[in-house]
C-alpha cells in the first residue's frame, strides 16, 4: 500500500520538482491548483518509481491524476502502483484529468474501461504570442477594449507583484468586493476567498503575479505559474468600474511573463455562462481534454453469475446458505490456513458471526472483484477456489484450500486447473498467477504441476498460466 501525505504549502518544492518541467498542459498538473482547491479535492501525494502520484478525494470517491514522471521516471511502474495500491485499499481504480497525450496508453492498458470527457472541465488554451498581440480580425474587439482602456486611464502602468504589495493588494480586494457582482453566490464567494489566499504565496518561488495600476491604485491583478511550455493562469481579477482592464490586463501579462512558452491556459469555465461567453472570445487555440479512465474488470464484462464447472470428480458453484456450516468449519480452521496468506478473521473488522464469511464472498462477488468457487465432492463442500485481485489489465490471482479431511488426493490440483482454464478461457483473461508461501511444499507441488514458476522472493514462490 502506498503512503501519501496532504499537499501542504511546505511540499510546494517537491512538487514543483516534477511539474516545472511538465508538458501536460492542464491546470491540475501545478502546485497552484493543488494548493488553491485542497479543501475541496483533499489532494495527498507520494513518490513512486521516479514518478509524483496524486491522490484527490471528491465527493468521497478517490480520484488518481495521471502519473507525472522526474528525469528517470518510469510511468508503467507508477501506474501499476496505484492499481496496487487502489486493490489493497479496496477502492475502484479511477485515473482522471488525463491528458490527452496519455490517453491512447491508458486504452491500451486497460481492455475495458469506461472514458468520460465532460465539457465543463476542459481548459482554455491560448497560444501564447496570440494573446501577447491580439494581432488579426479575430481580436478587434479585445484592441478597441484596449484602445478605450488606455484613452481613459492614459498613465495605467502594469508591473511585477511581490511580496512587498501586500498592502496595495489587501486594498484592492478590499475595493473588488465593493463591487463583486457575485456577493450572493456562494460558489463565487468561496472562489474569492481561496484567491486571497493564494495571492498571499508570493513570497513563493513558483507563482509569478503582476498587476495593473492606476496612479497608485492597483485595479487588476493575476497570479501563474509555469509548467513546462504552457503559463497557466490561476487567478485573475479586476475592478469592473475600470471597463477594458480585462483585455489589458491579459495582454500586459503574457507580455511579461510569457517568454519561452508556447501555451497560456486560462483553466476552465466550471459551467459558468459568463466565464464562458468570455473565454471564448479570447480565441482559444483548444479547448484541452481531461479524460477521466474508470478501468474494469472482466467480471463486470463476462460474468453475470458463477457458474458450475464440473471436473472428473469435482462440482465447483457458488456458495450457498446450506454451505456454511462446512464453509466456517474450512475458514476457521486456523492449523490448515496458515499457509492461507490472508487473515479471514481479521478481514471482518468486527465479531464473527454465523453469516460473516459467507456474507464476504457475496458482497465481493455483488462487487465483481472476486468469485468464491465451492468445490464440491459428491454435493459436499470440501474446499474453496477464490480468484481476485483484477487488476483490470487482464490478470487475476487464483487461490485455492481444501480441508483436512480430503487433502492429499489431488482436488486441490484438480479445482485450481479447472478455475484457472474458466478465467482464461470464459472470463477472456489474459493471465492467471498464484504464489504459495516458500515453507508450503505441498502448494508448491500442486502449482509446479499446472503453471509455470516465474519467480521468488524472501516469502513467495510466483506462478502463471497464460492463454
Amino acid at each position: 500500500m502506498l503512503h501519501f501525505k496532504s499537499v501542504t504549502k511546505q511540499d510546494g518544492t517537491k512538487l514543483r520538482k516534477y511539474y516545472q518541467n511538465c508538458n501536460y498542459g492542464l491546470c491540475e498538473y501545478s502546485v497552484g491548483t493543488k494548493l488553491m482547491w485542497r479543501t475541496s479535492l483533499h489532494p495527498t501525494w507520494t513518490e513512486v518509481a521516479g514518478c509524483l502520484v496524486v491522490r484527490n478525494t471528491h465527493n468521497g470517491q478517490v480520484l488518481y491524476d495521471y502519473p507525472v514522471p522526474g528525469p528517470e521516471g518510469d510511468e508503467d511502474a507508477a501506474l501499476e502502483a496505484i492499481e496496487n495500491d487502489c486493490l489493497e485499499r479496496n477502492v475502484p481504480l479511477v485515473i482522471s484529468v488525463v491528458p490527452e497525450c496519455k490517453a491512447p496508453h491508458l486504452l491500451s492498458r486497460y481492455p475495458y474501461c469506461r472514458v468520460s470527457n465532460i465539457r465543463t472541465w476542459r481548459d482554455y488554451v491560448y497560444y501564447c504570442q496570440d494573446l501577447q498581440l491580439f494581432a488579426g480580425r479575430r481580436y478587434s474587439g479585445q484592441r478597441n477594449h484596449i484602445n478605450k482602456f488606455r484613452s481613459k486611464w492614459p498613465d495605467a502602468q502594469f508591473r511585477q507583484l511581490t511580496a512587498a504589495d501586500r498592502e496595495v493588494i489587501q486594498r484592492f480586494w478590499a475595493d473588488y468586493e465593493a463591487e463583486f457582482p457575485k456577493g450572493d453566490n456562494a460558489k463565487a464567494r468561496d472562489e474569492l476567498n481561496l484567491a486571497k489566499k493564494m495571492l498571499n504565496m508570493l513570497d513563493k518561488p513558483w507563482f509569478v503575479a503582476g498587476g495593473m495600476f492606476d496612479g497608485d491604485r492597483l485595479i487588476a491583478l493575476s497570479l501563474a505559474e509555469k509548467c513546462g511550455e504552457t503559463l497557466i493562469i490561476h487567478i485573475e481579477k479586476a475592478l469592473y468600474s475600470y471597463a477594458g482592464v480585462y483585455p489589458t490586463l491579459v495582454q500586459a501579462f503574457a507580455g511579461a511573463f510569457g517568454q519561452g512558452c508556447q501555451w497560456i491556459n486560462r483553466e476552465d469555465d466550471a459551467a459558468d455562462r459568463g466565464l464562458r461567453t468570455s473565454k471564448l472570445q479570447y480565441g482559444p487555440a483548444k479547448l484541452a481534454p481531461k479524460y477521466r479512465f474508470d478501468p474494469q474488470n472482466e467480471l463486470l464484462t463476462y460474468v453475470d453469475t458463477i457458474p458450475e464447472l464440473k471436473t472428473e470428480r469435482l462440482t465447483l458453484s457458488a456458495l450457498t446458505e446450506a454451505d456454511i456450516p462446512a464453509y466456517n468449519a474450512l475458514v476457521l480452521d486456523q492449523d490448515r490456513n496458515r499457509w492461507w496468506g490472508y487473515d479471514d478473521v481479521g478481514g471482518l473488522g468486527g465479531p464473527v458471526e454465523e453469516r460473516s464469511f459467507f456474507n464476504v464472498a457475496d458482497r465481493d462477488f455483488q462487487a465483481r472483484q472476486a468469485v468464491n468457487f465451492a468445490v464440491r465432492v459428491d454435493g459436499k463442500l470440501i474446499g474453496e477456489a477464490v480468484l481476485y485481485r483484477f487488476n483490470c489489465r487482464g490478470d487475476a490471482e487464483l487461490g485455492c484450500r481444501i480441508d483436512a479431511a480430503h487433502a492429499g488426493q489431488g482436488y486441490g490440483t484438480e479445482a485450481f486447473a479447472a478455475v484457472a482454464d474458466w478465467a482464461l478461457y470464459k472470463v477472456h483473461l489474459n493471465r492467471v498467477v498464484a504464489k504459495c508461501f516458500k515453507e508450503n511444499q505441498a502448494s508448491y507441488k500442486m502449482l509446479s504441476s499446472c503453471m509455470r514458476k516465474t519467480g521468488s522472493d524472501d516469502t513467495f514462490f510466483y506462478f502463471e498460466k497464460l492463454v
